[in-house]
């Protein structure tokens, strides 16, 4: 079942046509309308995996998380038996939305409308009327509330809205052990809490972040002369990306009143840095200790809301606890002290997007008109297998070499 959009509905987009070589990307992409409009219908509404939560952020039955992804409104439970579900937050009466907090715990949600009461599975339980009021054909078990595609992976919870999206394994094949490294090697996690942004820029600014740029731009790297050692990137056909660093931490510390914020309880520094990127917008983060989800959701052309949501693993002390809730909150948060700057840069990548000509990569391109299979640590070009994978997906044409 795919959600109605009026607006994505209409036929009024132009497509583009990028240049021939795979290192151009056409800047309208970032800032036309339409185009925003044709995303929602093709990728978030369309064949893709995308995730809404966690479990460890719904631990105990009756748990439950809002979320949207597009304009779509979704609500997520654990219901009575310990089951996760995920519905479209949508009465199956008239469609208002039936749950407006963040979240919270109880079994059963009532539309406020007309009172209709659904269960934590999104069954119908009950709907003021008389007998005889309603059509003879009316049946309560006829009105659940209407439910996406959802798979779990290490605990990760992803809708799809499309029929034809590939399974959940096919889909991510290849990177299930690296999703395991990021979630804590077994995704059993307890959730510590989140931060919220909303950036001033196109989602594919977002999610286009490379790893070129982390020790140019954000100081923090430079100010406590911290180096990164070797490290791997690969990318894949979909547009997922992953990155492995092996971290060397400074010897001397001055700057930080504490050093310890920065100190690594683990056992090996050469996956110190392990990121994942679940095209179109699903990143995941281990970083030192900390555990992050970054759970993404497009509001428009011009701005991106993000939620970080940070995680400790359930056989954690007390001690590792609190020196995740220190670190997560501190290091890689939307104002972390080692990447600050990116909302900035987010923000005037978007202003600078309604120049003319193309975005150019080059940083680990060899060949302008081959794509990339292999990449450095560093390399910006491990983002253009995404690239021609959105441009095909969004049926867009290219200029022959």
């Amino acid at each position: 079942m795919k959600p109605c959009d009026s607006a994505s509905a209409e036929s009024g987009w132009q497509p583009v046509i990028w240049p021939a070589k795979i290192s151009h990307v056409p800047k309208e992409v970032f800032v036309r309308p339409d185009i925003f409009e044709e995303e929602l219908k093709r990728i978030f509404y369309g064949n893709e995996w995308h995730a809404v939560a966690h479990e460890g952020e719904i631990p105990e039955k009756g748990d439950f998380k809002t979320f949207n992804l597009g304009r779509v409104p979704l609500l997520i439970t654990r219901d009575e038996e310990g089951k996760v579900n995920v519905m479209f937050n949508a009465c199956s009466h008239r469609g208002t939305q039936v749950e407006t907090a963040a979240s919270g715990n109880k079994f059963e949600f009532e539309c406020p409308y007309h009172r209709w009461l659904f269960d934590s599975k999104g069954e119908l339980v009950g709907c003021p009327a008389k007998t005889g009021d309603f059509p003879d054909s009316f049946k309560r078990e006829d009105y659940p509330m209407a439910k996406p595609r959802i798979a779990i992976v290490h605990g990760l919870i992803m809708v799809t809205f499309s029929a034809d999206t590939p399974p959940i394994d096919e889909y991510i094949a290849g990177w299930h052990d690296q999703l395991a490294e990021v979630l804590g090697g077994d995704g059993r996690l307890r959730l510590l809490g989140y931060q919220k942004v909303i950036f001033k820029a196109n989602w594919k600014a977002y999610s286009d972040n490379d790893t070129y740029h982390a020790p140019l731009l954000h100081a923090a790297f430079r100010m406590m002369n911290w180096q990164g050692g070797k490290g791997t990137q690969k990318a894949d056909a979909r547009g997922h990306r992953g990155f492995v660093g092996e971290l060397s931490l400074p010897k001397a510390q001055t700057l930080l009143n504490d050093p310890s914020l920065i100190e690594y309880h683990g056992n090996d520094l050469k996956k110190g840095s392990v990121s994942i990127h679940f095209f179109p917008i699903t990143i995941a983060v281990k970083h030192l200790d900390s555990i992050s989800i970054r759970f993404g959701n497009p509001l428009s052309v011009n701005e991106t809301e993000v939620h970080y949501a940070y995680f400790a693993h359930v056989d954690d002390d007390e001690e590792m606890v609190r020196h995740r809730v220190r670190q997560s909150s501190n290091l890689l948060g939307p104002c972390g002290l080692v990447s600050m700057e990116d909302a900035s840069v987010f923000h005037r990548l978007h202003i600078g997007s309604h120049t003319p000509g193309p975005a150019i990569f080059q940083k680990g391109v060899k060949d302008e008109f081959v794509m990339p299979t292999e990449f450095s640590q560093n390399d910006e070009a491990a983002n253009l297998p995404g690239w021609e994978y959105y441009r095909r997906i969004m049926g867009q044409g290219k200029e022959e070499a």
